[in-house]
């Protein structure tokens, strides 16, 4: 602990309902935003995986059926169709990639913009970082 100079020391600032409502949308766009990068984080190794897919399925025999894991089964398909689902999929979790960094910088740029308004107000009687 340590004492603060009197340039640290903030009188104290009332809080009104609008900076409670501001310090409220910080908090809930943190937690979108790091919901959002865990979900990320789950579709790049989802990503990965069917990258590793594509490569094996290119070495795979055409004569035999591929099992392909469609939802919680697996099911027997035919090379081709494999190869067309896989594109398929490939092409879904890219496009939520980007819808969700989209969402995520959106939120973080509100969010900059928030701690510049209430960093302003509450100098350091407000932490808003991690």
């Amino acid at each position: 602990m340590r004492v603060l100079s009197k340039e640290e020391e903030k009188d104290d600032v009332e809080v009104t309902w609008e900076d409670q409502q501001g310090i409220n949308t910080f908090s809930k766009l943190n937690t979108r935003a790091r919901n959002i990068e865990q979900k990320l984080l789950e579709l790049k190794q989802e990503k990965e995986a069917l990258d590793d897919l594509s490569t094996e399925l290119e070495l795979a025999d055409e004569d035999e059926p591929v099992l392909y894991k469609v939802g919680e089964t697996f099911l027997n398909m035919p090379l081709s169709r494999a190869q067309k689902r896989l594109e398929s999929d490939q092409a879904s979790i890219d496009k939520q990639i980007s819808e969700l960094s989209t969402t995520a910088d959106e939120c973080e740029t509100k969010m900059k913009e928030l701690k510049v308004t209430l960093y302003a107000k509450f100098g350091r009687a407000i932490n808003l970082d991690e």
